[in-house]
């Protein structure tokens, strides 16, 4: 029950969100934040679930991105094949990326993502006749599903929590599924799962793939919004944020690439007005984190409600024992 009211109250949340909150910037940070939760639950499948910390995930978003962009404004294609074909193009790099990285564990696995997510950068950066370097590339308009007009900011809002909320629904079906177990036992007890007769290497390269795909959903969302891209979307800055937003959050939990995508988004469009150096408020944020709640806010902030309730029920229960005794 608990479950449900939550998922209740978050969709009515996301209905009302743009009538409280009025004004035009407020409601392009909500599309962003939803667009950065995407982004951040696909990397989760691979940390959160499967144990594979990657530095390179921002390649499937620019490649995504920049696919789109490229199919509708160099090739002629409409805006329904563009995004097909820029998904398959993203799913089939993730794919070959998944053979390379996965030859090599831990640190290994990391330092690999990381080149390859650096080449693909590079490769925006200095292929100008396709990506258009420095100067980026353009997507021109924004589609128009089912004939609706998303130009706004409130039908785009919309549009991305439609996104959103399929994103959210699909992958935790996958985490809460017989294969997310799967994952999981591959990630703890991989030797255990050989021995039980499970493929380790294909579990984990099916959440490779997957991840890469979801992130290729919040990359067309990303180019939708800004109706453009550019390399700085493929740099390292942006796998390191997205890493930070799974970890700030919670790993371990479900939600918890949400809240750390909520509080990265706000630190950077809204506090860095204020406060110049919000990148050491960010830092600040995250060591604070780390020390008291190593496991993340959402995880953190449930062990302390837990144990706060705990000690609120502790306390009846000895005022009985104390009232009965002679």
């Amino acid at each position: 029950m608990n479950r449900i009211a939550t998922t209740v109250v978050a969709a009515a949340l996301l209905l009302v969100l743009p009538w409280v909150a009025g004004n035009d910037f407020y409601i392009n940070l909500a599309s962003q934040i939803l667009i950065y939760a995407i982004f951040a639950l696909s990397l989760n499948l691979l940390v959160g679930f499967g144990g594979m910390t990657s530095l390179g995930h921002a390649a499937y978003l620019g490649i995504a991105a920049y696919a789109c962009a490229w199919f509708v404004t160099h090739a002629g294609l409409g805006q329904l094949p563009a995004a097909i074909l820029a998904l398959l193009l993203t799913t089939l790099t993730a794919a070959v990326f998944g053979v390379l990285s996965l030859r090599a564990t831990g640190l290994g696995f990391l330092m690999i993502t990381l080149a390859l997510g650096q080449i693909v950068w590079g490769m925006a950066y200095r292929w100008t006749d396709l990506t258009g370097g420095d100067n980026g590339m353009k997507l021109g308009a924004r589609p128009a599903p089912f004939g609706i007009d998303i130009a706004q900011p409130v039908p785009f809002y919309y549009f991305s929590a439609i996104a959103f909320a399929l994103s959210f629904f699909c992958l935790w079906r996958v985490a809460h599924s017989p294969f997310g177990a799967s994952l999981q036992g591959s990630r703890d007890q991989p030797r255990r799962m050989r021995m039980l007769g499970h493929h380790v290497w294909m579990i984990q390269f099916a959440a490779f793939v997957m991840a890469g795909f979801w992130a290729g959903i919040a990359g067309l969302m990303y180019v939708y919004y800004n109706q453009f891209v550019s390399p700085n979307v493929l740099a390292l800055q942006q796998s390191a944020e997205v890493l930070l937003m799974s970890i700030l959050g919670g790993a371990s939990a479900f939600s918890g690439p949400i809240v750390g995508a909520v509080i990265i988004t706000l630190v950077k469009n809204v506090v860095s007005s204020y406060v110049e150096r919000w990148n050491t408020l960010l830092g600040a944020i995250f060591v604070i984190t780390v020390i008291f709640m190593p496991e993340g806010l959402v995880p953190g902030c449930r062990r302390l409600w837990r144990r706060f309730r705990g000690t609120g029920l502790a306390k009846p229960a000895a005022a009985k024992i104390e009232a009965k005794s002679p």
